[in-house]
């Protein structure tokens, strides 16, 4: 029986594994590399998760078509965490231990991160380009968290300026109760000293439990011309609905965890002119080498329609990819760790990512868009 997970790795899968007696192996092809993923591929940021996976097969069929890394293809193994932070840290833990992962991406949500972060370190696998601009992924330094995105902090700062730049001064808050709400407060007070403003209102909800009817009676009670809502998915929607319903015509403002064509979609009628901060360049502009290359591969799959979830889920494989190529054949988590900490400015088509012993930052782009009338994001 084999039981060692690293073992098992290299004969996971391995076409022409011949398996005798008691456990001997007569032959097998070059054996595949494991890359893991725990997402909420079912709940409430489903749409968001499955954009941003199909991005990085986008790029990860991409490489397997010319072979692979180091003459072996890569295998993504997904699981359903079901956007359950204790879910998705026994999610990574079976993936590296059962599975054989070496390596992990694109795990979505702050407290669900948070709580991966442990099962990394035991088990010595590295984490490429969670799916959360979190700041406590950054500092202090995670050994075994490697950064793509950046933070929301950055995000939520550049937002609540732009709107004091146009002359909107009266805007509320509400934020989601939980690390991924109080690390994006820490960029909207930073926003708010720098226009030298105050919220009319702040407000948070239960992620567990959401309840927007306090939302309902601060916007009545505040008349805001903006309201900006830190959230996921499914809840930021209905909080949108809430504003709506109560006839507020304020400008809605959140942030790029929501910039999926499935959350413009679950918006309807309250889409348009809503404005989502972004982490990537524009998914529809030829002028950027990286969006280029998406769009060709994308067009090969007859894939018509790229959203900004897709361009991150492309992005965080093509690092994952370079980490790989770089820690060799039979790569284990460790030398994919090391590897990943060697990368200087790799290009990425554009943009340029690296890391150091003491920095696993990653990009620092931040945007801004608005959805048009035809469910677009413009810039």
């Amino acid at each position: 029986m084999l039981e060692h997970y690293s073992l098992r790795r290299m004969v996971v899968a391995a076409a022409g594994t011949l398996v005798i007696g008691g456990g001997l192996f007569a032959q097998y092809a070059s054996a595949q590399i494991i890359v893991g993923q725990t997402a909420g591929f079912t709940g409430a940021v489903a749409a968001t998760v499955k954009e941003a996976t199909d991005g990085a097969k986008l790029y990860i069929d991409a490489v397997n078509a010319k072979g692979g890394v180091n003459g072996q293809k890569i295998e993504h193994v997904m699981l359903d965490d079901k956007f359950d932070p204790k879910l998705a840290a026994a999610n990574a833990r079976t993936l590296i231990t059962e599975k054989g992962a070496v390596a992990l991406f694109l795990t979505r949500g702050t407290p669900h991160n948070e709580q991966i972060i442990p099962v990394l370190d035991e088990l010595k696998v590295p984490l490429v380009g969670p799916s959360t601009g979190a700041m406590l992924l950054h500092e202090p330094l995670r050994r075994n968290v490697f950064n793509v995105r950046s933070t929301y902090q950055r995000e939520a700062e550049k937002a609540v300026s732009l709107l004091g730049s146009i002359g909107i001064t009266s805007i509320g808050v509400l934020h989601v109760d939980d690390t991924f709400g109080a690390d994006a407060l820490v960029g909207i007070k930073a926003g708010f000293e720098g226009a030298k403003l105050k919220p009319v209102f702040l407000g948070k909800y239960d992620r567990s439990k959401p309840d927007f009817a306090q939302l309902s009676l601060d916007v009545r009670n505040t008349s805001p011309q903006a309201v900006m809502v830190v959230g996921s998915g499914t809840h930021v929607v209905d909080a949108l609905k809430a504003i709506r319903a109560t006839g507020s015509r304020a400008q809605l403002v959140t942030l790029s965890n929501n910039a999926s064509g499935g959350f413009v979609k679950a918006l309807g009628e309250n889409a348009r002119g809503t404005i989502i901060t972004q982490v990537f360049p524009n998914e529809r502009s030829i002028a950027s080498p990286l969006i280029k290359e998406i769009l060709a591969l994308a067009k090969a799959k007859n894939v018509t329609e790229v959203s900004p979830a897709m361009v991150e889920g492309y992005t965080t494989a093509k690092v994952l990819v370079e980490g790989l190529r770089r820690a060799g054949k039979d790569p284990s988590g460790e030398k994919v760790r090391a590897a990943l900490e060697g990368i200087r400015g790799y290009d990425l088509g554009g943009l340029e990512v690296g890391y150091s012993a003491s920095d696993h930052t990653g990009l620092d782009f931040v945007d801004l868009s608005i959805i048009n009338k035809d469910g677009k994001f413009t810039r």
